[in-house]
Parts: structure tokens; sequence; C-alpha cells
């Protein structure tokens, strides 16, 4: 839509929110649909989901987890079996009460979630221990109807994928919920560069009917929290209300274990906000449709500078890297200017002067520093260059990780912390008040308990909020996208 074209970016420090939209627009990951509250996922936009795809996939597949794909439309009654799942979700459901012209003998919901549509499957497919474990994936859209939406973070309609877990035993139903996490854990350390704080949830936090909700939180430059995946751990609520048994190896009948898991193109926005500046996005090379971008200098008035770039590109693609060799037209600024905002993390520029000393020169998008290296043996120099980078962008976003984790003693410390965006309130809290410091909270600084983290080690005996003695419970605290 027109109106929503960019033609400059607002400075991130200056107004973080309008930022993001401009580098969505501007960058090209995206268009605003006519349908209010849904986008269009334009080619680098969806080359980056492709590429967390990609590698999830085959992470999955290692760990035994199938492909399946179930219905989008589940029937109302389906879905209020489970009195939780529909009370959580009720408020966002979209719901198909028509089929052409004709009323339908039931309302169909377009799915928000699909653990419903799983157990339904799956009470026909378990009958016996032998049967399990089932370990089933979808990727698929989900459609829940938010009254606030933003590209990536909150949409009406959003990627993702979901895998749905059946098991003999609570013991490994509990592992592999934590298995999964981990792996959602690596998509940030070793695809996005991007690290998280694994944990629980507390109670209030926890999905809909799920006994246990563990979770990967990021956090944003303005020192807000953003809830990058999680994994949940069902019990056998969901199996009972469906009515899902198998014959135990005591040939007793018994209601399997179940989980859920889910990550989202809510990682684009991390990876937009956690890495981008005032220039656009910026991109870690191992998830980066073009990593390295060839700009020729003066080719017009010296062919053998297209000749050196062509060879370059050449062994850059025999050695895996995935290279653009931009030979338009245009001028090397305007170049220089576009892939910067397209967040390409190396370019690299061969001119006559560059030629003559057997070099090319290069700069690092993520932090613009410049240098030159050998035109031979660029087939090896390049993907160590391209490491680096990407290594560099993880430490980057760590030390900025580390550094808003305050450990926070009394209240007035937590609500500096809170209200001057300093990040993650570290907090001690008494378990048995946790539900009315939450209250709290929430009323007063707009703070949610976002993740217990697994380092449980107390840093004081007394509750930061209250004072009391018997604080048991490390808590962070944020306010939250």
């Amino acid at each position: 839509m027109s109106s929503k074209k960019v033609t400059s970016i607002t400075p991130k420090s200056e107004n973080l929110t309008q930022w993001y939209t401009d580098v969505c627009v501007k960058a090209e990951l995206m268009d605003y649909a006519t349908t209010k509250g849904f986008i269009i996922y334009r080619p680098d936009g969806y080359a980056l989901w492709e590429s967390i795809k990609d590698y999830f996939d085959k992470r999955i597949k290692a760990l035994g987890v199938r492909n399946v794909y179930l219905p989008s439309l589940i029937p109302m009654s389906l879905l209020k079996k489970e009195a939780d799942l529909i009370a959580g979700f009720a408020p966002e459901c979209a719901v198909i009460t028509k089929g052409g012209n004709k009323d339908l003998a039931e309302p169909m919901v377009v799915r928000p979630t699909s653990e419903t549509m799983f157990c339904d499957h799956f009470k026909n497919i378990v009958h016996s221990y032998n049967d399990l474990p089932v370990k089933y994936n979808q990727w698929c859209s989900v459609v829940r109807w938010e009254k606030t939406t933003r590209p990536f973070l909150r949409g009406a309609e959003f990627l993702w994928q979901e895998g749905h877990c059946l098991f003999e035993t609570e013991n490994e139903a509990r592992e592999f919920t934590l298995t999964m996490l981990r792996e959602y854990n690596m998509i940030g350390s070793e695809l996005l560069a991007i690290p998280f704080v694994m944990g629980a949830k507390p109670s209030s936090e926890k999905f809909a009917g799920a006994e246990d909700t563990y979770t990967i939180e990021a956090m944003m430059p303005d020192g807000q929290a953003l809830q990058s995946g999680t994994s949940h751990y069902l019990g056998q609520g969901f199996t009972k209300a469906y009515d899902i048994k198998f014959q135990g190896r005591d040939n007793k009948l018994d209601n399997p274990y179940y989980i859920s898991w889910g990550v989202s193109t809510r990682l684009l926005g991390a990876l937009i906000m956690v890495h981008g500046d005032d220039e656009g996005l910026v991109l870690p090379p191992r998830v980066a449709p073009i990593q390295a971008v060839i700009v020729p200098i003066r080719m017009d008035s010296d062919p053998n500078v297209l000749k050196v770039a062509r060879d370059l590109e050449s062994q850059l693609k025999e050695a895996g890297v995935r290279v653009y060799l931009d030979d338009s037209n245009k001028t090397p600024g305007w170049k220089f200017a576009q892939y910067e905002m397209k967040g390409v993390p190396l370019r690299i520029e061969v001119g006559p002067k560059d030629i003559a000393n057997g070099v090319v020169s290069f700069t690092k998008r993520y932090d613009s520093s410049k240098s030159t290296l050998p035109i031979e043996n660029l087939a090896k120099t390049i993907p160590a260059l391209l490491e680096e980078i990407q290594s560099g962008m993880y430490q980057k976003a760590l030390s900025f990780l580390n550094d808003h984790i305050t450990e926070c003693h009394n209240y007035e410390e937590v609500k500096e912390v809170i209200t001057s965006g300093k990040g993650f309130a570290k907090m001690m809290v008494c378990s048995k008040n946790e539900a009315e410091l939450e209250a709290k909270l929430k009323a007063e600084l707009n703070a949610t308990p976002r993740v217990m983290p697994f380092d449980q080690r107390p840093f004081q005996s007394t509750d930061s909020v209250t004072g009391e003695e018997g604080a048991d419970t490390v808590i962070y605290f944020a306010r939250a996208y």
C-alpha cells in the first residue's frame, strides 16, 4: 500500500517502534495486506523463515520427529473438550459459521493452535505401548484475532511450527520437553546469533492446560523481553479429555503423556530488533539469504574489474558462500546503502587499485569495520571471515543481555530497573506470595514474570519486594512484547 512506503529510517534510539516498522518495510521483508492485521511475507522476509525452517527441520528429524499436516479448521465441539484451552483462546478465535450460502451445522474455528486436532487423531492411532512414542511436527500458519498487531511480532496470522508428542512415561515426556527447549536455544546461539534466557514460566504465564511451560526469552534494545519459543509439558490432561488410551506393558489401560512445543516468525522480529541499526537490517551470516555481495568499482573504465569480480563470485559459490555480484549500472554509493539496508553481512569491493595491489577491500556490516584481503585463497578466507562475523554478533548480543540483568534487593531497585528500561529485574520471591506480587508489579509497573531461570542460585534470603524472609525462587520480571 502506497501510504506505508518508507523513504527514510527513524533513528533506533529515537523511536524503536517506528524504526522497527521502517526497517521491515524498507528492507523489503514484508508488505501490509489489504486484510487488516495480516502481512505479506516478501521474498527476503520469507527466506529468513526458510533458513530457520531448514535448520530446525534437520535437527528435529535427527530426534525422530516426523512432519505431518492437519486440517486448519477445527469443529467447535472438539475445541470445547479441553476447557482450559478454549478459555485461553476464545477471545482470539476466528470462527466460521457459513459454508457458501448455507449455515454450517457446527461452527468451525480457524486453528489458533492444534492440540485438539492432534489429540483427535492420536486416539485413532495409539492403542498399545508399542505405538509409543509418537513424535509429530507441523509447519503451518495459525490465526489469532489480535487487537494490536505488529509485523512478525504479533499478527492475526503467523507462520510457525508446532510439535506434538505422546510418550509412555512421564519421565520420557518431561525429558523431551526440555530437549526441545534446548533445541530452540540453539536456533538462537547457532543460527540467529541471539542469546536467550532459558527457564520455566510461572503459573500465571503457563500455556492453557499445561502442567509446566518452559520458555526462551530474548532481551530487546529497549529493555523489554520477547518470548521467543515455548515447550509445554501437558501431562495426561489432554489425553484424558480426548480419551486417548493405550494398553501398557502390564496389560492395563493408561493415558499417554503429552507435550507440545512451538516457535514462530516472532523469531524474525527478535532478529530484526536485536541486531538492526540506523542503517537498516543486520543479518548473521548463517541465516542471511546473501552472505556476501561483490560490488565492482569503476567497472566501465576497466574491463578487468568485472572479469576479476566474476571469477571471485565463482570461487565463493564453489566454496559454499551465498554470494551475489551486483554488476548493475547503479552507482557504488547506491549499492552500498542498499545492501546495508538489507543487512548483507559482508561487502566485497573490487576496483582497479585493489586488483593492482592483489587484494579486495571488504566491510563487515555488523560493526562497519573495513580492511583488505589477498585475492589469493579468498575461497578459504571469506568463509572464515563469515564465521568471525557470526561469533562477533553473538558475543555482542550476549554482552548486551548480561548487562541488562540486574539483581534487585528491594522494591526501589525493581522500579528503577523496570521504569528505566534496564531489562530484566532479577528478583528473589516468596513463592507463597507469588500471585499477589505479580498483580502488584503488573498494576504499578506494567511488568510481568518472564521466566524462572534454570539457574536458581539465591542471592538473598528476603523477598525483593516485600522484604519478607523465606524467599525461595528466582524470577526475572520485565515489560514484554
